[in-house]
């Protein structure tokens, strides 16, 4: 049934939908760049594709090729119709993030249309791919590192990416012991936060003294 989303695609842009292929029996369609959000709304609200679960979002980073350089790659799929498809986007450095040297280059991102407007899970996918490769999302509501820290300097899944490097160093920042957003008082735990009592330490069959609960 996925071959009939590609087929809607097709006919839907024409010449936008750059190819489609089932390699590894993914069925995947590789669009043009600059209508990634016409497309992805198309596949949510078409009644023949009813694209209404967001399952993925990521990057892959193929240095050297020819131009483009990264492809974003998105995973969405049908929870009534059970189809689901695979849409490439292909896309390089922007000319306004150009780097002028190399110094700069790690720095330099690429852009393609946010699609938290059409699926909002994709907040924190779309967050983690600028923070690894450097892919920066238009139109995000909040888009800034998710697993680095923010003073870190480029993308470390970036193919190009020196792993030797050593990092800014930055003060400890004061770590309170109560919850962070996005969690309120009614989720999850105070992080560090000790909720059991110590014990003494015991005595194992061997006769070795084993630590008490929540001693190293």
């Amino acid at each position: 049934m996925s071959t009939k989303v590609l087929a809607r695609l097709e006919q839907a842009f024409g010449a936008s939908i750059l190819e489609t292929h089932d390699q590894f029996g993914d069925d995947t369609a590789v669009v043009d760049p600059s209508r990634w959000l016409e497309i992805a709304r198309f596949l949510r609200d078409d009644e023949a594709c009813s694209m209404d679960h967001f399952i993925d979002l990521t990057a892959v980073d193929y240095l050297g090729r020819a131009e483009p350089r990264f492809e974003v790659v998105l995973h969405v799929r049908s929870i009534e119709k059970l189809h689901r498809v695979r849409l490439k986007a292909r896309i390089d450095v922007s000319a306004s993030d150009d780097a002028a040297d190399d110094a700069n280059a790690e720095t330099a991102l690429a852009r393609i249309d946010s699609l938290v407007s059409v699926w909002p899970g994709a907040n924190w996918f779309e967050r983690e791919c600028f923070d690894m490769f450097g892919v920066a999302f238009s139109g995000h509501p909040d888009l800034r590192r998710i697993l680095m820290y923010g003073e870190f300097v480029g993308h470390p899944l970036r193919k190009d990416y020196d792993a030797s490097k050593t990092q800014p160093l930055v003060e400890y920042r004061a770590a309170a012991n109560e919850k962070l957003p996005p969690f309120d008082q009614h989720e999850g735990m105070s992080f560090g936060r000790q909720t059991h009592a110590q014990r003494p330490a015991a005595r194992n069959l061997l006769g070795f003294e084993t630590p008490g609960l929540g001693e190293d």
